[in-house]
């Protein structure tokens, strides 16, 4: 099972979409959040866990650093460890990035993944450059994006009033390469919405859900045809910032909650 990123959670292009006066400039920050079991499906009885996650803006690019941990415990009531450890470089123009993701079960590796990803140009094609598990080249194909270009353009789209998109995303969480994805954006309400934080109560918001798919999976797959390896759902303001997620892992669901937030002083 692989533990998604939150940054990876938007898929559109920055270049299809028409401007938008003053757009609410996405917020380097850090967040943590507190999971729990929603429902189950597979052999998982219970599951309780944390989500640590922190964007940097780094001038010329934004790092992003995640780690999940899930505590699990399955029908037989074996209790299992499941941490991501997942971070990222991608320059602000969208066109080049660089990834890291290491995932383990009760302290053993059970994925490791790096490497860089570059495009020709924005909604261009492009090449990924593996150096874990191995070294190997695979193409992303036309329009595929990046996770930060992603948070802009569908903040962006949810402000021009669109409402479904579908298109290929790279994210370095795995070495299948480009998935496809599905966005639905459900709401936008452009006035304030109320919120613990004061940096998020005077933004706009809305709720949005992304489908996650395989673009070369097998017939032999356990899933049935058209099934998404991975959804998540969320509220999202406009800087950025995500809230009470929805991460269905297929065998499970679990619920996200903001549980501590700050945005550090601009540096650059």
């Amino acid at each position: 099972m692989r533990l998604r990123p939150i940054a990876a959670l938007l898929a559109m292009s920055l270049t299809s979409l028409p401007a938008l006066a003053d757009p609410v400039p996405l917020a380097a920050h850090r967040a943590l959040y507190n999971l729990k079991m929603d429902s189950a499906r597979g052999d998982v009885q219970a599951a309780r866990g944390t989500m640590a996650y922190e964007i940097t803006d780094a001038c010329d690019g934004w790092a992003t650093r995640q780690r999940l941990s899930l505590d699990i415990t399955n029908n037989d009531g074996q209790d299992i460890a499941l941490v991501s450890d997942y971070a990222t470089w991608e320059s602000k123009d969208g066109l080049l990035m660089r990834f890291r993701m290491r995932q383990t079960t009760d302290t053993a590796v059970t994925e490791q993944v790096e490497g860089e990803a570059t495009l020709t140009k924005p909604g261009g094609t492009g090449t990924i450059r593996y150096s874990q598990p191995e070294e190997r080249a695979m193409p992303m194909p036309t329009g595929t994006v990046f996770p930060m270009a992603h948070t802009a353009a569908i903040i962006a789209a949810a402000e021009a009033g669109k409402h479904f998109l579908a298109l290929p995303i790279f994210d370095g969480t795995g070495d299948k390469g480009t998935q496809d994805s599905s966005v639905a954006i459900t709401t936008w309400n452009m006035q304030p919405t109320a919120s613990p934080y004061p940096e998020l109560a005077k933004l706009p918001s809305g709720r949005v859900r992304i489908a996650f798919f395989d673009r070369n999976k097998a017939p032999s797959d356990a899933k049935p045809a058209g099934s998404p390896d991975y959804e998540v759902g969320m509220k999202y303001w406009a800087n950025g910032v995500a809230d009470d997620l929805t991460m269905d892992f297929a065998d499970f669901v679990m619920l996200g909650k903001l549980s501590d937030f700050s945005i550090p002083e601009p540096h650059c």
